[in-house]
């Protein structure tokens, strides 16, 4: 299948935190299939934003591929970065609120973890088309600071390196006096999370014609 484009996620291993996250979102992003969602009121609304990404901690944000490179070059270079990469770990994950929306967030020391995201960042960035034009216009409107436009400029995206800040969305930026109702529902429903918590894997994931982001390969880190 051909994908408009790719990006590197971390995708939880399947089990009770991935099932919830996909039936959560209503997408399955590691199966590339719709999952029946809970029957909650408004529910659809509040994950309509994140919903195509599927649930996932982003590590190299989403990116057209450059010209002369091939989706089994890229495929090639995450497997070579994994096999060189250490895994990360934290005390665990905790739920947690955004900028206006919610997410688990890791629980102590997350060096490890902005380390595995740099190197995906820096190491893939040959295979990465500069972003158009309008995609910069939009990146912008949401008031970046100089690091963050100059992270724009140079990466691409405005939050990574040393404005990354790792996080698995569980919906999209909600009303000041909605916050608390959706955090308790998430709350009371949220699985068991990891204690500790360790990224030990990467996925290269693409963007199908759908919008809908689905599994292309998940890599085990082995560094």
């Amino acid at each position: 299948m051909s994908y408009t484009r790719y990006a590197i996620y971390y995708l939880p291993p399947r089990g009770a935190l991935a099932d919830f996250g996909a039936r959560w979102l209503g997408w399955d992003v590691q199966g590339g299939r719709r999952a029946p969602p809970p029957d909650l009121p408004g529910l659809d609304d509040v994950t309509m934003t994140p919903r195509k990404y599927g649930f996932h901690g982003t590590l190299k944000p989403p990116f057209r591929l450059a010209e002369r490179m091939t989706a089994e070059d890229l495929g090639d270079a995450v497997a070579a970065l994994a096999e060189g990469c250490a895994p990360a770990r934290t005390r665990g994950l905790a739920l947690s609120c955004l900028g206006g929306f919610l997410a688990l967030t890791p629980v102590g020391d997350a060096a490890g973890i902005a380390r595995v995201a740099a190197r995906c960042v820096t190491g893939l960035d040959r295979f990465r088309a500069p972003p158009p034009p309008e995609e910069l216009a939009r990146r912008r409107k949401a008031g970046l600071s100089a690091r963050q436009e100059a992270l724009l400029t140079r990466w691409g995206y405005p939050y990574v390196l040393d404005e990354f800040r790792f996080h698995l969305t569980l919906s999209g930026r909600l009303p000041e006096d909605r916050i608390d109702h959706w955090r308790q529902v998430l709350q009371a429903r949220l699985p068991d999370l990891p204690d500790p918590f360790t990224l030990d894997a990467v996925a290269l994931v693409g963007e199908r014609q759908d919008g809908h982001f689905e599994t292309i390969h998940r890599y085990a880190l082995a560094g």
